[in-house]
């Protein structure tokens, strides 16, 4: 992380909220007693802040950030060691005619190609990213997602993208849920953790509000929307909810923790009315790579195509952009 950025605390580091993680009854009473989201207003707020606009002179940092902020991210059965070498010179270079283009943030992979990943990527400052804890449904034992989990950081993973088990948080075991994800960010050692929230199964925005704190709480360095393989994945809502608990994590705590909406955001427009929300609910440090990532795949493609349209002063097909 930047100089600007507090590390999440360690699983040893006495914590201003240790208290509330006691026991189940204490973690419970905390959780539950956080505000409610009102779901009128947070869906009001969100659709207002996406209907504004960014001055034509704005546009360019705005394409620029936003491709900075790309976990460039391949996550199929049929991924090979080619693919992977493919993805991680585009990540490197992502406009290969545009030396100026900015590279995205991270590639991420499966486990067993974590160390592809990193051999393509070395020297580059693109860091390598790996889903890990029996993604995407994490129906596992713990052993098997620490041994995940082990597999992606000894392989060379900077990030690991965890799956929280949502069964467990809607029983409403959440003490489970919060040593679940200790363990990972124990076994995780420097690599940063990214806990997976998948909101599309939490069915409401208080639940979202709770599991964010709980990801909090157990030392998650990163809140994420989702795995991308369920529907409805990112929404600028739940997203709105993220950036909320971090910004209140912060004050709190002053620790700075950062939010990843991943799945189904494909257009320059849907990205800049991210980091609109951004900017509006958490604050103008978040918009940095350090503390704000887009999970995606295609939306790269896009942000290039807009790019070289704000360069150019007209519209370059796709034929003009490498295409995954």
């Amino acid at each position: 992380m930047t100089a600007t950025t507090s590390p999440s605390a360690a699983p040893d580091t006495p914590s201003p909220l240790t208290d509330v993680t006691r026991d189940e009854a204490s973690l419970r009473r905390f959780l539950h007693g956080l505000p409610g989201v009102d779901q009128v207003g947070v869906e009001q707020r969100a659709a207002g802040l996406a209907t504004r606009s960014i001055k034509k002179e704005a546009k360019r940092w705005a394409i620029d950030t936003a491709v900075s902020m790309v976990d460039l991210t391949t996550l199929e059965g049929a991924d090979t060691r080619g693919k992977v070498r493919g993805l991680a010179a585009k990540a490197m270079r992502p406009d290969p005619e545009r030396q100026d283009c900015p590279r995205v943030a991270a590639v991420c992979v499966y486990p067993d190609l974590v160390e592809t990943a990193v051999e393509a990527l070395a020297g580059s400052g693109v860091r390598v990213a790996s889903v890990a804890t029996g993604f995407p449904a994490g129906r596992t034992s713990r052993e098997v997602k620490l041994a995940d989990t082990r597999l992606a950081v000894e392989a060379g993973a900077d990030e690991v993208d965890m799956v929280i088990d949502r069964g467990a948080f809607l029983e409403g075991r959440y003490l489970e849920v919060f040593d679940e994800i200790r363990a990972v960010k124990e076994a995780c050692g420097s690599a940063h953790l990214k806990v997976i929230l998948e909101t599309g199964e939490l069915a409401t925005y208080d639940n979202v509000r709770r599991a964010s704190w709980l990801a909090l709480l157990a030392g998650g360095d990163f809140i994420k929307t989702s795995t991308g393989k369920v529907s409805p994945a990112a929404t600028l809502p739940v997203t709105h909810v993220m950036l909320q608990a971090v910004h209140d994590w912060h004050e709190r705590t002053g620790e700075l923790r950062g939010v990843k909406p991943a799945g189904g955001i494909r257009t320059t427009k849907d990205a800049i009315k991210y980091l609109v929300a951004v900017h509006e609910v958490a604050g103008e440090q978040w918009l940095t790579p350090e503390l704000f990532r887009f999970g995606a795949s295609s939306l790269l493609n896009d942000l290039l195509l807009q790019r070289r349209t704000q360069v150019d002063g007209h519209y370059s097909g796709p034929d003009y952009v490498t295409v995954d």
